[in-house]
């Protein structure tokens, strides 16, 4: 089990990985970040990101959709951001955002490494 220092080191060997974050979508707190620069503050981005969070909960309730969120793939023109809720019950409330520079990421494989970490992570 890999607690969250590991677990962000590790989502960040991620070819293109930009940044990553554990974000508490209730209050829309960054727990942890790794990467980011300047120019991209993870926190503002983690504390954005977490109201598409809320958002697809909000609409999925409303349709009565039992399923669990694997992940939201948002797509700019030069970025990846992958949103993944964590689904452990110790990670009620949380998810890993990762942001990836898309000419150099490969989204599958980052989703697949994604999912890894997560399963390792210890909250």
């Amino acid at each position: 089990m890999a607690d969250m220092e590991v677990a962000l080191k590790d989502a960040m060997t991620i070819e293109g990985a930009l940044g990553v974050a554990l974000v508490d979508h209730t209050s829309g707190m960054a727990l942890g970040v790794a990467g980011g620069s300047r120019d991209f503050d993870l926190t503002v981005a983690a504390a954005g990101n977490t109201d598409v969070v809320r958002a697809k909960l909000r609409a999925m309730d409303l349709l009565g959709i039992q399923e669990q969120v694997e992940d939201i793939l948002i797509t700019l023109e030069n970025q990846y951001d992958l949103i993944r809720p964590l689904q452990a019950r110790s990670g009620h409330g949380l998810f890993l955002y990762l942001a990836l520079n898309r000419d150099r990421a490969n989204l599958a494989m980052a989703r697949h490494h994604l999912r890894r970490i997560e399963a390792a992570l210890d909250i």
